[in-house]
């Protein structure tokens, strides 16, 4: 055999990764980053319960964890009110969009995101072969109004919606969600992404059964718990469609470290407490920071604020690039007019500082 036998699809996708990672980077520079602020990972780090639970996993490693996930599922069902059975478990929210992907596209699929939205829900579509359509923001939000009407158009299966959102930081109320799960074409699933639900305002998550049918709910260990290098994320949706999951999931992907970690996490509400306050502390810190240089931060429901730079994207591509060479590592929107912007992680005081450092050289030297 000369080269791979790839599918015509495969082969005619693009060699593409959705995210560098800043490990690349540094291996690109040959030294690392003094401050790590472009993964909305959370640099204030796991519960101290966590790391026990995972502390004590580490011994049993050699053992595959649970398939069945069922002490996770079982307290996940009790947070949320609802069943085990309209809870799937999986390797992060993009492990499980690649899932859904599985089970609902084909070539041809009709399937409505935003414009500049979260890549990696694209990259699942078009590796099964969909047909991605494209909603524009309207402002610095998501567009429900006419995310449903290019649904309606199309007649898309799945409508892809962030709440609160990534790249901007932005979030609509639970009430429009409602309205607009209520208006959805009967053959369309809502995927709503609420990967930053836990640091949103009250209010933003919607108040919906979990049997409703045409809906599918993504949460995460990734962002307010800590725990971005497990991958534990998790959807809850209607038993049918969670148990659809099982045809295509890998059921040994999380492991017992995994599975201790998120579970200990879930039970210490107290410190998912304090780092809500650590949150709105750093938020206000780096939208300081940002106004003392000129840009313009935007209101965040997030781990992260994005930064108006208020010119081109090529200008704020050049921010981005002085930002690295020193030794920042952010990141910025990929979409006109968005990429008018660049994207910073929340951090520690020592992570901020590092930051607030930077940024004016790098503006200075961006031109």
């Amino acid at each position: 055999m000369k080269a791979p036998i790839l599918t015509p699809l495969a082969t005619a996708l693009p060699a593409t990764v959705p995210f560098t990672g800043p490990e690349t980077q540094e291996r690109r520079q040959g030294q690392p980053f003094i401050a790590r602020l472009g993964a909305n990972e959370s640099i204030f780090g796991p519960s101290p319960a966590a790391i026990r639970a995972m502390q004590a996993a580490a011994s049993e490693a050699w053992m595959y964890g649970d398939p069945e996930v069922f002490a996770l599922k079982a307290a996940l069902a009790a947070h949320h009110h609802c069943a085990p059975e309209n809870i799937v478990v999986g390797e992060g929210i993009d492990g499980l969009l690649g899932y859904l992907a599985r089970l609902i596209v084909e070539p041809g699929t009709p399937v409505v995101t935003s414009l500049g939205a979260y890549p990696t829900f694209n990259f699942h579509v078009a590796g099964y072969g969909g047909t991605l359509h494209r909603a524009p923001y309207k402002g610095d939000h998501e567009d429900p109004a006419a995310l449903l009407a290019l649904a309606q158009q199309t007649q898309a299966r799945m409508l892809y919606l962030a709440n609160p959102d990534n790249p901007m930081g932005s979030h609509h109320a639970g009430a429009a969600i409602q309205d607009l799960l209520a208006n959805l074409p009967e053959q369309t699933l809502l995927v709503l992404d609420e990967a930053y639900i836990d640091l949103a305002p009250a209010g933003t998550a919607p108040e919906i059964d979990p049997d409703t049918p045409n809906l599918i709910r993504f949460r995460t260990f990734s962002k307010a718990h800590g725990l971005a290098g497990l991958r534990v994320g998790y959807a809850i949706t209607s038993a049918p469609l969670a148990q659809a999951f099982d045809k295509v999931r890998n059921h040994f992907g999380l492991g017992r470290i995994a599975q201790a970690g998120a579970l200990a996490a879930l039970q210490d509400q107290a410190y998912l407490s304090e780092i809500r306050a650590k949150t709105t502390t750093a938020r206000t810190r780096l939208s300081g920071i940002a106004r003392a240089n000129g840009l313009i931060p935007l209101a965040s429901a997030t781990n992260f604020i994005t930064m108006d730079c208020s010119r081109d994207g090529d200008y704020a591509r050049r921010v981005l690039a002085e930002l690295l060479a020193r030794g920042i590592f952010v990141r910025m929107p990929g979409v006109a007019p968005l990429d008018r912007c660049i994207r910073v992680s929340l951090g520690d005081e020592t992570a901020l500082a590092a930051f607030e450092a930077a940024l004016p050289e790098a503006l200075k030297a961006a031109g």
